[in-house]
């Protein structure tokens, strides 16, 4: 049983971990690791019941100083019932195991695009009745106890009773932010859920995540791209050419870019080839950018970008 329950552990970290940028000096560089903090939260079945509790499944790992390490945690906020058929008074075990299981039905394995509630950005409120309420409330905890720099990236809600947060960082090179500032939003959204919830305004446990952007947040363009000009950027493009179907997924292209200027007024940007190891490559191997690829330039519309995300490996 203890095996079990550890395995099933070891399982719900590598699913609530993600990769994103931190720093051991005052210069950010991208991470070989990221630190993730879980727990569970069950409150009382009824107003009359126990209060509510916390169940910490394991402790949050030190970060190197305490930097923009990403973290993500797991909260159950129980009411009447439980999330899909699972029982208000289940045991610890059956909560880590309804935790994994949550974490691989919610995986759909999408996609992403700008606008889902996910890598994209963006608020899904999927039309589920009671998302406009928990989001109001995400955007309250949010105006009341975080300055201006602490912005809601992402916001995505399921029927099945699931809450993601994404928080980004405005002031941070990658948009992490502190793992301190994860967990603050996280216990002040658990405490406003559970209020909601005791109020009847919800009427299901709901399971709350809530985490950095990760690595792999796609960039709205043109919006994103003045923030990140200074940074590395995978982009994809479909190249100029016919314009029926076939013929743009065969132009479609890849390739490692700095942003080089954007004019929003003829809704064009131009791109140069990034200083960067698989750039460096094409001119021969531990050879630098040969004169010919640091002249190249890039240029294309907006609507013939089709995605773009940060580059981390910059070697």
């Amino acid at each position: 049983m203890v095996a079990a329950r550890a395995q099933a552990l070891r399982a719900l970290l590598a699913r609530c971990s993600t990769k994103c940028p931190r720093r051991a000096s005052s210069s950010p560089s991208p991470p070989s690791a990221a630190a993730s903090f879980s727990s569970l939260h069950r409150a009382a079945p009824s107003p009359s019941a126990p209060a509510s509790r916390t169940h910490h499944l394991f402790p949050a790992p030190p970060c190197a100083a305490r930097t923009p390490t990403p973290t993500r945690s797991l909260a159950s906020e129980a009411a009447r019932g439980g999330i899909g058929g699972r029982e208000a008074g289940s045991t610890d075990g059956e909560d880590e195991e309804w935790a994994v299981e949550w974490e691989d039905s919610e995986d759909d394995g999408y996609d992403p695009e700008i606008g889902d509630g996910g890598d994209g950005g963006g608020v899904a409120l999927r039309d589920v009745k009671w998302g406009e309420r928990a989001l109001a409330a995400a955007q309250e905890v949010l105006g009341e106890h975080f300055g201006d720099d602490l912005d809601m990236f992402a916001f995505k809600v399921s029927p099945k009773g699931y809450v993601y947060v994404r928080l980004d960082k405005l002031t941070n090179m990658y948009g992490c932010p502190d793992i301190e500032e994860i967990e603050s939003f996280n216990r002040l959204y658990k405490q406003k859920l559970d209020e909601i919830i005791e109020r009847g305004e919800i009427p299901l446990d709901l399971a709350l995540e809530v985490s950095s952007p990760g690595a792999e947040r796609l960039l709205k363009v043109p919006g994103d791209l003045d923030r990140f000009k200074d940074m590395a950027m995978r982009v994809q493009y479909f190249a100029e050419g016919d314009n029926d179907l076939v013929s743009k997924q065969n132009l479609l292209k890849d390739g490692i870019f700095l942003l080089e200027s954007v004019d929003t007024q003829s809704e064009h940007c131009i791109w140069k080839l990034a200083d960067v190891k698989e750039n460096r490559e094409e001119a021969g191997k531990g050879r630098p950018l040969n004169r010919k690829q640091k002249d190249w330039r890039l240029q294309t519309s907006f609507t013939l970008v089709k995605k773009v995300t940060l580059y981390l490996n910059s070697s």
